[in-house]
């Protein structure tokens, strides 16, 4: 009864504050916060092991319900692992925008405990992405979720959500990109989807939370009618096709232009593409960043004022 896991974590809060605001109740042998694999972003949860039974008795009666920033924390004893207690965790999409956390956990609480809930959201407007996660105490209340909700539409939604097992962490951000890109109910992608869905799962993507706040620290590359992005790397023969194929998979783009060598008329390994809507050109550098096109591999950045005119 030493080991407690902590849940509701504020997104940036680092293990060492983890460390002294439990280590203020007495003296902590473990403290762990859980971060994603690839991405290294907190997953809003941690544990700590405490020395003595009793610390860990008074850190869940004094520190359970504390508000952090905009977070209320839970602190209960953590479980051991065991088979009916692993891949617990569910992958939820096509959310209202609206539902909030507490109306997800309230939706789906009537299938068992639920251990941490939390619904992605957009950094830079803070506007829910329509997707979430549910992590239960067994797997097999996680079963009953999906053959109750699954393909369901909750109170207030038009859309039926889907809701899966979540997969382990690093597919986990993979599949929520990919979802998020082709599976968004006011887009239908032409054919190729298929392919090009494979073709971004070959290297690891940023997270879609740490890629929008990375792209829009000082927002660079805000041209009146869109957002520029600059593409580098490209071969001698790329054309405008390239370009359209590449991007038009992620959004509205406008204009994309391949800068040639006036003499050779060849392309001199750069070009730029337009795209009206922010979150999908974040979206889009995310994924095609370090994408391998023929023998080559691209950078894909905001257009800053630096770079080639």
């Amino acid at each position: 009864k030493t080991n407690l896991i902590v849940n509701y974590l504020p997104q940036n809060m680092t293990q060492e504050e983890l460390k002294s605001l439990f280590g203020s109740i007495g003296e902590i042998e473990s403290c762990k916060l859980v971060r994603d694999k690839i991405t290294g972003q907190s997953l809003g949860y941690g544990f700590v092991n405490y020395a003595d039974p009793k610390d860990a008795e008074k850190a869940i009666n004094t520190l359970n319900g504390l508000r952090l920033q905009t977070k209320t924390i839970k602190v209960s004893y953590a479980r051991p692992s065991s088979a009916s207690i692993r891949d617990a965790n569910l992958y939820v999409s096509g959310l209202p925008k609206t539902m909030t956390q507490k109306e997800l956990e309230q939706l789906f609480s009537q299938y068992g405990r639920i251990i941490t809930s939390r619904i992605l959201v957009d950094q830079v407007t803070g506007v829910s992405r329509g997707v979430g996660f549910i992590r239960f105490d067994k797997r097999i209340e996680a079963e009953e979720a999906i053959k109750g909700l699954n393909g369901q539409k909750p109170p207030g939604a038009t859309e039926p959500i889907t809701v899966k097992f979540a997969n382990n962490p690093s597919q986990k951000t993979n599949q929520a990109i990919l979802s998020q890109l082709y599976h968004s109910p006011n887009r239908r992608y032409p054919a190729p989807i298929a392919q090009q869905a494979q073709r971004f799962s070959r290297f690891p993507p940023m997270t879609i939370d740490g890629m929008t706040s990375l792209a829009g620290i000082n927002i660079p590359g805000h041209a009146g009618t869109g957002w520029c992005i600059f593409v580098y790397n490209l071969a001698p023969d790329a054309d405008e096709s390239i370009l359209w194929q590449m991007f038009g998979p992620f959004g509205a783009v406008t204009n994309v232009k391949v800068i040639r060598d006036f003499n050779t008329n060849k392309c001199k390994g750069f070009g730029f593409v337009t795209m009206t809507n922010y979150d999908e050109a974040a979206m889009a550098i995310a994924s095609l960043n370090g994408y391998r096109l023929g023998d080559r591999v691209l950078q894909v950045s905001f257009k800053t004022n630096k770079t080639h005119k």
